[in-house]
């Protein structure tokens, strides 16, 4: 694309948007891992956010279900 075309094309949505009523942005599971953002579920984005649980070798899995609320729910409300 030429920088004429790239310039039409941003006044084109910076007056969609000036224009809009409201903006939505949207996200889902693992739409980051693509650009390099670590997935959460996955062991190592799980531990970056939750070292204390890595230190004790609880998985995901581990703390994310019925069973932990049971089991310890102390700690599921705090992992929550």
């Amino acid at each position: 694309m030429t920088d004429s075309l790239n310039d039409d094309a941003l006044a084109r949505a910076v007056q969609w948007l000036r224009e809009a009523d409201g903006l939505l942005a949207t996200a889902g599971a693992g739409m980051g891992v693509d650009s390099g953002l670590p997935d959460f579920r996955g062991a190592e984005g799980f531990w970056r956010a939750y070292p204390t649980l890595q230190a004790e070798c609880v998985h995901f899995e581990d703390i994310a279900n019925p069973v932990a609320f049971r089991h310890d729910p102390e700690r599921a409300w705090g992992f929550y």
